[in-house]
């Protein structure tokens, strides 16, 4: 029997979320008002920011069954902003409070300087549609 090798770890699936947070802040930077299409790039930041710390959860449970608690905790550390920022850019979305936008999109982005983005690769087919689906979604929890 051979092994069982998995292709789409955490790591993976964390790094192609922060490239497409990188992209989407691109985006929405060269946006000169809000669209449609920026809503639906605004409530995707929401689905790739909780994806992430999904990711981070499930790394950091790997790392605590094999004892390494002082990785764990200096992870999960470097990631515990995430979970108010997404319940931040929830309520904006929720309470169309779009003048509030450009100062979250401006506390998020230090936090992705280090992905260089040479070319745009995401496609906008990958955020259509977010917008109504978060609508219409509960609302994500705040972290405190």
């Amino acid at each position: 029997m051979s092994r069982v090798i998995h292709v789409d770890n955490p790591g993976k699936r964390r790094n192609a979320a922060r490239r497409s947070i990188a992209e989407i802040l691109r985006y929405l930077s060269r946006k000169g008002q809000i669209d449609d299409e920026a809503r639906d790039m605004a409530a995707a930041l929401v689905y790739l920011l909780t994806e992430i710390k999904a990711t981070v959860d499930e790394s950091a449970a790997a790392w605590e069954k094999r004892g390494y608690w002082m990785k764990v905790e200096r992870f999960v550390r470097d990631y515990e902003w995430i979970p108010e920022a997404a319940a931040n850019l929830d309520d904006v979305i929720r309470h169309d409070a779009w003048d509030l936008l450009p100062e979250l999109l401006a506390d998020l982005s230090p936090h992705f300087d280090d992905i260089h983005i040479k070319t745009l690769t995401r496609k906008p087919a990958e955020w259509r549609g977010a917008y109504s689906r978060l609508k219409a979604a509960p609302p994500v929890a705040a972290p405190y």
